[in-house]
């Protein structure tokens, strides 16, 4: 008979929360003592320490390509993503052990693989403190949000800045899970509830997978939780306000966050959110009954899950329109019954000025407006396939550890594609995460036969992988390459003229080319800063010329239409 194994969580009697080395020595214990669970080590992250992947198979094989196979269905659990929100390390470990060892959990989970990521920001989970989340209840210790290059791991999961990242890819597409859960803690208002759902958004979803979260999955998932007492609301996005003030819109997961990423490769996705002015004790159990609540519906329909999550690859084809970015619309909601607090403005005694106070002692419920809908904004038709010159290592790179699909082109050869010039966009003018990102891009689109030389890189669509081509190579995509840097280089001129030397050039080029003279005059008509600027029209002119460098802000992924 196994020995008794318990977790740090339990024996504080839900104050404490393990270091690192001892959610990994747990899991250690765990694995010698239970044949149904393994633990790998995975790649490499931030910190020098590995990742690793703790996996339940009540078969005992730990072989996910036989799982899929035989049609089971795969979980993957991420913890610890932000280390200063636990609730997720301590409600996995106890999870896995319980389905372990008690036969009466294990009909639940008999067509079922859960895999588990015991703690990703390993960098984070070190920097152990008291004090950095300024607004939670417990436990006593806790890690601190920044990985071990300060980076907030849920903002890298596109741009792929750290080793963890990588690592995560690599644990990702070896589980390839149909449902993805990740574990965090925050408090955008006070309310009744201990744990809050952040669903992959349907509309971007689509399809009918997109329908089935919003139909089937959450409304089961919400009625389990309330049988088990640990209610749950979608996710409170607001800010210094009260939820039934206005009501509240549902946070979109653009690819950047983890539940946005895993829908590229369409995965259902949830991130939930335990509320931290709850006893830490409250929000273990709260997320331990989650888990269960997902482990009881895959059980009963693992199989439709797995159906829909084939079919959604199968309607991403060349041709197709499919939405780069969205917009909340207002035009309709959905009504929910919400349990809080009273909320009120006071005089604050620190800044003098109105504050929000909630009233604890004033409870209600009532039903709100929760605006989840959201509609197409920027929309691009998917190319048969993209090419990228070999130069773009660090785009490609990244695409191969996705395990995307491609083929290099055999010899140098010339091939007509769509080209993008990219002529407007903002940047930020502070740096998020690392980058001083591009936003509202604009481009123009030309079909040109463009020169490859030998070895360059050819993504068909038609793959798996198809849409996390799209929304990472189009530029005008939220969380793009472009917009991410990745192609920085091409909005920077290399070449120039000096103005003494090109006044005799452009004269020339103005009498052998009609067509350029008259835009040229029609411009000093009606621009008259641009009539009183020398420069200015010579650079005209320059850039209307072949003396002008191709190079310039013309987007290296090319667009292969037929």
């Amino acid at each position: 008979m196994a020995q008794p194994l318990t977790t740090v969580f339990e024996s504080s009697n839900g104050n404490a929360t393990a270091t690192y080395p001892q959610v990994i020595d747990y899991y250690r214990q765990l694995a010698d003592t239970e044949a149904m669970i393994s633990l790998k080590e995975m790649g490499m992250t931030d910190s020098g320490q590995p990742l690793h992947l703790v996996i339940l198979d009540p078969e005992g094989q730990f072989d996910f390509e036989k799982a899929r196979e035989q049609g089971k269905t795969v979980i993957l659990i991420n913890n610890g993503i932000h280390p200063g929100e636990p609730d997720g390390i301590e409600a996995c470990m106890m999870l896995l052990r319980n389905y372990a060892r008690n036969k009466e959990n294990q009909k639940w989970i008999e067509n079922t693989l859960i895999a588990v990521i015991p703690v990703y920001n390993i960098g984070g989970a070190l920097q152990r403190n008291s004090f950095s989340r300024a607004n939670q209840n417990g436990p006593d210790e806790y890690g601190f949000r920044g990985n071990a290059r300060n980076f907030d791991l849920n903002r890298d999961f596109v741009k792929a800045d750290t080793k963890n990242t990588k690592s995560f890819y690599e644990i990702f597409h070896f589980v390839r899970p149909s449902i993805f859960i990740d574990t965090h803690v925050s408090n955008g208002a006070d309310y009744q509830y201990s744990i809050t759902h952040l669903a992959t958004q349907h509309n971007k979803m689509g399809g009918e997978m997109g329908k089935y979260i919003e139909e089937e999955f959450t409304p089961q998932l919400e009625m389990i939780m309330q049988e088990k007492g640990s209610d749950i609301t979608p996710y409170v996005n607001v800010f210094n306000t009260t939820p039934d003030s206005n009501g509240f819109s549902q946070f979109l997961d653009d690819p950047r966050y983890s539940t946005g990423y895993t829908t590229l490769f369409h995965t259902l996705g949830f991130m939930i959110e335990t509320h931290m002015l709850k006893k830490f004790d409250r929000r273990v159990k709260a997320t331990y009954d989650f888990l269960e609540a997902v482990l009881m519906i895959a059980h009963e329909e693992g199989t439709k899950i797995n159906t829909l999550r084939q079919d959604q690859a199968k309607r991403f084809k060349a041709g197709a329109q499919h939405t780069l970015s969205w917009r909340l619309s207002k035009s309709k909601f959905k009504p929910i019954e919400f349990k809080g607090y009273q909320g009120e403005m006071i005089l604050s005694k620190v800044t003098g000025q109105e504050r929000l106070l909630y009233g604890r002692n004033k409870p209600f419920t009532k039903e709100i407006p929760y605006y989840n809908h959201y509609v197409p904004g920027v929309e691009v038709v998917i190319p048969k396939a993209y090419i990228i010159p070999q130069g773009w290592h660090r785009v490609i790179d990244r695409l191969k550890w996705n395990q995307v699909e491609y083929e290099r082109i055999s010899q140098d050869t010339s091939i007509t594609v769509e080209v993008y010039k990219i002529t407007k966009y903002n940047t930020g003018s502070s740096p998020y995460e690392g980058h001083y990102r591009h936003h509202s891009v604009q481009t123009t689109v030309s079909t040109e036969r463009v020169d490859f030389l030998k070895g360059d890189y050819m993504f068909y669509l038609d793959q798996f992988a198809g849409r996390y081509l799209v929304e990472t190579l189009e530029p005008k995509a939220v969380d793009s390459f472009f917009s991410w840097n990745f192609f920085d280089t091409i909005l920077q001129q290399k070449e120039y003229f000096s103005p003494y030397v090109f006044e005799d050039v452009a004269e020339q080029l103005l009498r052998r080319n009609a067509s350029l003279r008259t835009e040229f005059e029609a411009k000093k008509k009606i621009n008259s800063e641009f009539a009183n600027d020398w420069y200015a029209q010579l650079d005209f002119i320059y850039k209307h010329s072949e003396y002008y460098e191709k190079a310039h802000l013309t987007y290296p992924v090319y667009r292969l239409r037929e």
